[in-house]
C-alpha cells in the first residue's frame, strides 16, 4: 500500500487520494505519449504564467530568473531527446513541472502553479501549437493555388472536353479545369485565415472554471504568447474546444475538394482517358502486372479524406453531450487533432508534388473532342438570328438526332442537310463547328474564352498575395 500511496501523491492532485491508479487506468488516463508535442508551448505558456505572478507578487525576481533558467534547460532536454520520462509524469504539463522543482528545487519549483490549472495549460498549448501549424498548412495550400495558376497560364492553349454527369458535354480549356479547383482551393485559404483567427485566442489565467484569485494580468500574458486577444468566459475557455472542431471541420473540406480533384486526374490518367500522366515519383506498379502504373498518390489523397472526416465526426459526438466546463472526454480532442493536421498537410504536399510534375497529352485531349459538344453553338447561333433559345434548342436537337439516324458526327452533315432541319441555317452556320471558336465565345467573366481564363489568373494572383500579407 505504501507504493501505491506514493504514487498518488506525486501526482499533482495527489493529496486526495490515498491510493495509486490500478496500472490500466494509469496508463488510460496518460496523455504525454502525445501530448509530448506540446512540450515548447507549454514551457512558454509557464514561463508567460511565471512572469505574471512575478509582477503581482506571487514569485520574487530571484524565483522568476531560477524557473526561466529552469525551463531553459527542460525545453533543450525535449529538443535532444533526453528528457527522462518518469513514472508519474501523466501529461507534458505534469512532467515539465516534475522535472522544473528537480532543477530548481520544490519551493520553488511549487510555487509556478499558484492559481493555475491544468485545464487552461492544455487549453493554451493546444492553441499555441495549431496557430503555427495552420500557419504552415496556409503555406502548403498557397504552394497549391500557385501551382495550378501557374500550369493554367502555361498550358492555355490546351483544350479539352468539359463534363457534367461524367458525359462530354462543352469544350473548354484545360486551363479552366486548372483553375476550377485553385478556386475551390482558393476559398479554403480564405476560411483558413478565420479559422487562425479564432484559434489565436487565450485561456491562460481562467483557473479550473472559475477564473484566477491573484488578480493575474491575462492580457499581458497573451501579448506575451502572440495571441491576439482573450477568451472573456473562464467557464467557456477551459472547456470549449470549438477551436479544434472547426479546424477539424476546415480540414474536411478541403479534405473533400481535394478529394474531387483526385477522383478527376484518376479518371483522366486512365489508359481510357490518356489526358494526363503521372511522374513515377507519385505512381506505383503491380507486383504481377508489369505494364501497370497506379495513380496511387490521388487514390491515398481520396481515401484519407474519409479519414479526416472521420477525426472531425469522432469528436463530434464526443463533445454533444458533455455538461459545462472541462470534463476529461476532452483529452479526446488531442488525438484528431494530431492526426488530421498531418494527414492534410501530407496530402496537400502530395498534391502539389502530382501538380507540378504530371505531363499533359494535348493530343489526346483534342482528340477527345467531339462535334456533338458543340451542339448549343448551333442553338446560340439562331439566338444570334432573334430565334428564341427554346426554339433553337430545339432545333439544334434535331440536328443532332439526323447526326445519329445518318450514322455520322455532326461535323459530317452536309449545308444541305442542316438547312433541311431548318433554313435559318445559314451558310455561316458551319462555323459553328469550330472548337477554338465556340471556347472564345464564352468570354464572360468567369468563363473559358482565353481572356476569362487570364482573368481568373490576376484574380487568384491577387487573393495570394492578399492572403500571404495578412
Amino acid at each position: 500500500m505504501a507504493s501505491t500511496k506514493k504514487v498518488a501523491d506525486n501526482m499533482l492532485w495527489g493529496g486526495r487520494f490515498t491510493q495509486g491508479l490500478d496500472p490500466v487506468m494509469e496508463q488510460y488516463n496518460a496523455s504525454l505519449p502525445y501530448d509530448r508535442i506540446f512540450y515548447a508551448q507549454d514551457i512558454a505558456g509557464s514561463i508567460a504564467f511565471a512572469r505574471a505572478n512575478l509582477n503581482n507578487g506571487i514569485l520574487t525576481q530571484d524565483e522568476f530568473a531560477a524557473i526561466e533558467k529552469g525551463f531553459a534547460q527542460i525545453k533543450e532536454e525535449w529538443a535532444s531527446n533526453t528528457f527522462e520520462i518518469k513514472a508519474n509524469d501523466e501529461d507534458i504539463h505534469t512532467a515539465n513541472e516534475r522535472r522544473l522543482s528537480e532543477i530548481v528545487g520544490k519551493d520553488v519549483g511549487g510555487k509556478l502553479h499558484t492559481g493555475r490549472s491544468r485545464n487552461e495549460q492544455i487549453a493554451t498549448d493546444m492553441r499555441l501549437w495549431l496557430r503555427e501549424e495552420l500557419r504552415r498548412l496556409e503555406g502548403y495550400l498557397q504552394l497549391l493555388v500557385k501551382t495550378a495558376v501557374q500550369r493554367a497560364e502555361a498550358e492555355i492553349d490546351v483544350l479539352m472536353p468539359g463534363y457534367t454527369h461524367l458525359q462530354k458535354a462543352q469544350p473548354i480549356r484545360w486551363s479552366h479545369w486548372l483553375l476550377s479547383h485553385a478556386t475551390a482551393f482558393a476559398s479554403e485559404l480564405t476560411r483558413l485565415h478565420e479559422v487562425i483567427a479564432r484559434v489565436n485566442l487565450s485561456p491562460l489565467g481562467c483557473g479550473a472554471l472559475a477564473g484566477n484569485p491573484f488578480a493575474i494580468d491575462r492580457a499581458a500574458m497573451a501579448a506575451e504568447l502572440g495571441f491576439s486577444g482573450l477568451l472573456y468566459n473562464s467557464l467557456n475557455a477551459v472547456g470549449d474546444r470549438d477551436f479544434v472542431f472547426e479546424t477539424l471541420q476546415w480540414g474536411s473540406s478541403l479534405m473533400l475538394k481535394i478529394s474531387r480533384w483526385a477522383e478527376d486526374l484518376i479518371i483522366y490518367s486512365s489508359l481510357e482517358f490518356g489526358f494526363v500522366r503521372l511522374a513515377d515519383a507519385y505512381s506505383t506498379g503491380s507486383s504481377l502486372m508489369p505494364q501497370k502504373k497506379n495513380a496511387d498518390s490521388l487514390e491515398l489523397i481520396r481515401g484519407k479524406s474519409g479519414r479526416a472526416f472521420g477525426h472531425m465526426a469522432g469528436l463530434y459526438v464526443t463533445i454533444k453531450g458533455l455538461p459545462s466546463t472541462y470534463n476529461k472526454d476532452l483529452q479526446e480532442s488531442v488525438e484528431p487533432l494530431l492526426d488530421h493536421v498531418k494527414t492534410v498537410g501530407d496530402s496537400v504536399q502530395i498534391a502539389t508534388g502530382v501538380l507540378s510534375t504530371l505531363t499533359v497529352d494535348a493530343g489526346r485531349m483534342r482528340a477527345a473532342l467531339a462535334p456533338e459538344m458543340l451542339a448549343t453553338e448551333f442553338a446560340d447561333y439562331l439566338v444570334r438570328k432573334g430565334v428564341p433559345f427554346r426554339e433553337g434548342h430545339h432545333i439544334s436537337g434535331r440536328v443532332v438526332a439526323l447526326a445519329e439516324a445518318e450514322g455520322v458526327p455532326m461535323d459530317r452533315l452536309s449545308l444541305a442537310q442542316l438547312q433541311g432541319v431548318d433554313a435559318r441555317l445559314g451558310d455561316d452556320v458551319l462555323q459553328c463547328l469550330d472548337y477554338e471558336r465556340a471556347v472564345e465565345l464564352k468570354s464572360a467573366t468567369g468563363g473559358t474564352s482565353r481572356s476569362a481564363v487570364l482573368e481568373q489568373v490576376e484574380v487568384l494572383r491577387k487573393m495570394l498575395g492578399e492572403v500571404g500579407a495578412k
